[in-house]
């Protein structure tokens, strides 16, 4: 198809840190479209299921956070309809290209491309119902400013959801540096201000953690 025809450079490496309440390593970004839409994905990660148990509701407005080749953009723009709207942001140009050309061949004209940067999503402040990060929260550079940068942009009682490979699972075929556990999502996310709201455990592989950007 069209987007899969782009070619994406590779990302230049990072410098690896870690996270300073947790100690976690963060990962290197995933740059590789191909690996992002592996046939393999619908049955490891279930997309729709997941979906389904967060709640994806027509008219609501999401923020596809890290979204790649807009494998989750295109089914959230789906799920929300004309009504709602979907913000794919992401810090390669490459990847919002794809994400650009795959809208236009299936025509959802309810996303709209964001360019971010390694510690700001550049969504605009208040205008979020949800923010999903799914395998991505793992590999931000700056994980505190990034997160201050999200609940600037989430409207109040608005929604933070984190799918997560699961690092207490050691039989999973993934890189240790691209899991987390529970401990860790809501070590690193709690400490910037978010409330705690659920844990969904249906899928194969992944974690599900809900957070709420507090009303007041």
């Amino acid at each position: 198809m069209l987007w899969a025809a782009l070619q994406l450079q590779p990302l230049l490496a990072q410098t690896r840190t870690t996270h300073p309440l947790t100690g976690r390593r963060v990962a290197d970004i995933a740059s590789d479209a191909n690996w992002l839409e592996r046939a393999q994905r619908e049955e490891e990660e279930q997309p729709e299921r997941a979906l389904e148990l967060i709640g994806i509701e027509k008219g609501l407005v999401v923020a596809d956070i890290g979204a790649g080749s807009g494998y989750m953009t295109v089914r959230l723009a789906r799920r929300v309809g004309p009504t709602g709207k979907v913000y794919a942001t992401d810090l390669q140009p490459r990847m919002l290209a794809i994400v650009n050309a795959r809208a236009r061949y299936l025509k959802l004209w309810n996303i709209e491309l964001v360019q971010g940067t390694v510690d700001d999503a550049k969504l605009p402040a208040g205008a979020i119902g949800l923010a999903l990060l799914v395998d991505v929260y793992h590999e931000f550079w700056h994980p505190q400013e990034m997160l201050q940068s999200i609940r600037r942009a989430l409207k109040p009682d608005g929604r933070l959801v984190l799918l997560e490979y699961r690092k207490e699972d050691n039989t999973l075929p993934i890189m240790y540096d691209h899991t987390m556990s529970v401990n860790e999502v809501r070590t690193e996310v709690e400490a910037e201000g978010f409330a705690f709201d659920r844990l969904i455990k249906e899928l194969p592989r992944q974690h599900i953690v809900v957070f709420r950007k507090p009303a007041s």
